[in-house]
């Protein structure tokens, strides 16, 4: 069974379990007849104001979703990483509906498409109403892999040069921003499972390896290798000695463990 089929059964059985959202349901999820469809009005709504329309947007984000096939699979990547990574996460529908790093995050992947097609006005216009609506600021340059987990999300910023790869998590107020005021790449390079913890800051187009951890309110001004764990104001380097000779299997990268704490611990100011 499909994401799509589990979320509206869920849908369906919330709507009938609290009549008070029956509506809210079937208007946002019942009605539709695809999960990019859904998703698209769900948005629409959320960032709509007085002048940009939520008849606009939905057009917009129906059609983006419905045209780019890429888009259609970091979705799904990312509803799969809220269920898998966030404990507190009770179901597909209350992630989709409520976690607002995940709305962000699908919303920016629309405005990347905008700026990718040199539609600039537009594109920053909608990371403008996502950081309003949901105090995640994401350049439309910026760049981000499938099977992104912005956990609480609030206070998250991603500078117009920064890359981000598959399976990330970020928790809230994490920084990845520039250095200098020259059009070059300045911003961070963060690779694939890499976790990134509460507060944390890097700055300037450094490299953060596969695998790689960074605890919370670390300032990172240098690369981080692989597998390697970086903590403290300005970092230090913990390094993983065992997985240099015996990389781990990318299902257990911290990005997906969530694993905050092992190594850290360890560590001796």
């Amino acid at each position: 069974m499909d994401i799509w089929q589990l979320l509206r059964i869920e849908a369906m059985e919330q709507s009938q379990a609290e009549p008070y959202l029956a509506s809210f349901l079937y208007a946002t999820v019942l009605s539709h007849p695809s999960l990019e469809r859904s998703l698209a009005f769900h948005l629409a709504n959320k960032l709509a104001n007085m002048t940009l329309l939520s008849t606009q947007l939905f057009s917009l984000f129906s059609e983006t979703f419905s045209a780019d096939t890429s888009i259609q699979e970091a979705m799904r990547e990312d509803m799969k990483a809220f269920r898998e990574r966030d404990p507190a996460c009770t179901s597909y529908v209350h992630g989709m509906l409520n976690y607002k790093g995940f709305l962000a995050c699908q919303a920016h992947r629309v405005s990347h498409r905008l700026w990718r097609q040199d539609r600039t006005g537009l594109a920053l216009a909608l990371q403008n109403r996502i950081s309003e609506v949901f105090q995640v600021d994401i350049h439309p340059g910026a760049q981000v892999g499938k099977g992104m987990f912005l956990d609480h999300a609030t206070g998250v910023v991603v500078g117009e040069t920064a890359t981000i790869g598959d399976n990330v998590s970020i928790l809230h107020h994490v920084t990845l921003g520039g250095t200098g005021n020259r059009c070059m790449d300045r911003h961070p390079k963060v690779g694939n499972g890499v976790l990134i913890g509460a507060g944390a800051t890097l700055l300037g187009p450094i490299k953060v390896g596969d695998g790689a951890k960074i605890g919370a309110c670390t300032l990172v001004l240098i690369d981080v290798p692989c597998y390697c764990t970086a903590v403290g104001v300005p970092a230090r380097i913990i390094r993983n000695t065992a997985a240099a000779v015996t990389p781990p299997p990318p299902c257990d990268f911290p990005g997906q463990s969530m694993d905050h704490t092992s190594e850290i611990l360890d560590y001796v100011i």
